[in-house]
């Protein structure tokens, strides 16, 4: 049985317009080119790393994402605090929401600003629609009548890694995410971008691999070593949280299953189908997961439970909350069967 402790952060899906300025005409003083303050005992990276806190389950669910270049210093809230067009963004964020679109400002590492291009991208991570696609835009207007399905733009040949480097939400993504994002070893300049919030961030450096959707935690170094796994199509299960678009459950019964297959191709042990044993709201929640091995079914039993110690799960957590801890017992294989959709 393997015992993982998974996040109850928020999970970062959807687009908010609250901020102290709406409009757009003001902004923190966010240099995206120095990180600010320090990694001190307080940080919540730090504390969660201290405590061992495991960033397996913590994919999101949104499965497609409008990228947006974006130079420049952000707000908290990135959209309406950067020098993105005010007039613009609710509609655009509006029509995110209702598409269920997931919005990332991303941006050249170390803050080069005449590197602009005024690059958008769509990328979907749905199992067989996978694929990223860049655009430029003569306007940010432009971006709300493009279409969001992959017909219009040049396709990415190769992954591209978006690291949150969102100092303007919480300070451990800069102070990880920046340097992460200067040093990571992709094979070309256009690559690797740094981008708004990405969620989890107690687990900074927080990394996104599209068009899969793979989202890593506490990625070490320069990330060598996650820039290599992809690059071979494969993933780099030491700092995986999880697929985004994959139930919690099926995550960590996914991570279990491939390190003890040792099955760690983008593609393998697909999650096929999530089966509640408990209802809704149950302190311990109970799950069998099915996920395709390559002779069959894979069954794993999964289980959650609060963690024992509450804590601030982010640098401006005002009050305790309690993770939760995953548990798999052994699977089983099984015949074959024909997938269900989650």
């Amino acid at each position: 049985m393997g015992t993982i402790e998974g996040p109850a952060d928020e999970p970062a899906d959807g687009v908010s317009l609250e901020g102290p300025d709406p409009t757009g005409t003001q902004f923190p003083d966010e240099n995206p080119a120095r990180p600010i303050g320090r990694l001190d005992d307080g940080r919540c990276s730090v504390r969660a790393r201290a405590r061992g806190d495991s960033p397996v389950g913590s994919a999101p669910p949104a499965q497609r994402w409008l990228l947006i270049e974006q130079p420049g210093p952000w707000g908290r809230e990135a959209l309406v605090e950067s020098r993105f067009d005010a007039a613009v963004a609710p509609a655009l964020a509006a029509r995110a929401r209702a598409e269920h679109v997931r919005l990332l400002l991303v941006r050249r590492p170390g803050g080069r600003l005449a590197d602009s291009d005024s690059r958008w991208a769509y990328a979907d991570a749905r199992p067989g629609h996978e694929g990223l696609w860049w655009s430029t835009r003569a306007a940010d207007a432009d971006l709300l009548s493009a279409p969001w399905d992959g017909s219009v733009g040049e396709r990415a040949s190769r992954p591209v890694y978006l690291v949150c480097t969102h100092g303007g939400h919480d300070a451990c993504c800069a102070l990880r995410g920046r340097p992460l994002a200067r040093a990571l070893p992709a094979p070309g300049p256009a690559d690797v971008w740094e981008c708004s919030h990405l969620g989890g961030d107690r687990f900074a450096a927080n990394v996104l691999v599209l068009p899969h959707g793979f989202y890593y935690g506490q990625v070490p170094g320069d990330g060598a070593e996650l820039v290599a796994a992809h690059e071979r199509g494969q993933v780099a299960l030491p700092w995986l949280r999880g697929r985004a678009g994959v139930p919690p459950a099926g995550q960590a019964a996914q991570q279990h299953a491939r390190e003890e297959l040792g099955l760690l191709g983008v593609g393998d042990l697909a999650v096929t189908r999530v089966r509640a044993l408990t209802g809704p709201g149950a302190e311990i929640e109970r799950w069998t997961v099915t996920m395709a091995g390559p002779k069959g079914d894979v069954v794993a039993t999964v289980q959650s439970s609060p963690s024992g110690e509450a804590a601030n799960l982010t640098c401006r957590a005002t009050h305790a909350a309690h993770s939760r801890v995953w548990e798999v017992s052994a699977f089983s294989a099984a015949p074959a069967a024909a997938a269900e959709v989650i």
